[in-house]
């Protein structure tokens, strides 16, 4: 099958830099509509079957434009949330943000004991997020579209995804309604065909003034 996953617009705590990852979270921003939009029309030669969202208002806000124009409602699974910030939810110091993506980092190189102080560890994240993906690949799709968020498609994708690049790709920062692509099933692995890490309706798009903790990459914080 073939898996997009669509990181969200952007919202209210990416321009804050909160580590926002509670549900049902803040919403998009103006610009996170108009990223939103765009990647609908970006994404719409693509012969996409279903949407799935985590329960968030930004996922279900990204979603909206597309799946008007594909008549479908989009199926809302759990385990796609955020990875959670746990003690550090909302906080926007320097010590938290880097409390959070260093655990991020340790994720995505592979050392999975370690844990977001208060929350889960990279085994427990992994768990809950393959458990959805196998739900989505259990359907019978041809074509899935995915919305959900930064850290944690960074991190799924670094820990079930064949290629040599891999690991150093999802250090980078993924932008709002960034989009990697790939082929495959749960059973056999995945395999990478594109990688945007820049918004898909288009770079203009792109605030990259905005602190935005969890698109951050994991080298910067």
């Amino acid at each position: 099958m073939r898996l997009l996953l669509l990181r969200h617009g952007q919202t209210h705590g990416n321009t804050s830099g909160a580590l926002d990852t509670a549900i049902p979270g803040l919403e998009l921003t103006d610009l996170g509509r108009r990223q939103a939009e765009a990647a609908a029309f970006a994404l719409a030669p693509e012969p996409i079957d279903a949407i799935f969202i985590s329960p968030t208002h930004r996922t279900r806000q990204t979603a909206a434009t597309l799946a008007a124009a594909l008549n479908t409602t989009p199926v809302v699974l759990d385990g796609l949330r955020e990875i959670a910030a746990g003690d550090y939810e909302m906080a926007t110091d320097h010590d938290s943000i880097l409390g959070y993506i260093g655990t991020v980092a340790d994720w995505i190189e592979g050392r999975l004991d370690s844990r977001v102080s208060g929350a889960e560890t990279g085994h427990e994240f992994l768990e809950r997020y393959d458990a959805e993906i196998a739900e989505i690949a259990g359907r019978g799709h041809d074509v899935a579209l995915v919305i959900s968020h930064g850290a944690a498609i960074r991190t799924w994708v670094a820990s079930r995804v064949h290629g040599s690049n891999v690991h150093a790709m999802a250090a980078e920062g993924l932008a709002n309604t960034a989009c990697i692509v790939l082929d495959g099933d749960p059973e056999s692995g995945w395999t990478i065909v594109s990688w945007s890490s820049e918004p898909i309706g288009g770079e203009y798009l792109d605030d990259t003034r905005a602190p935005d903790p969890t698109g951050h990459a994991t080298d910067e914080a």
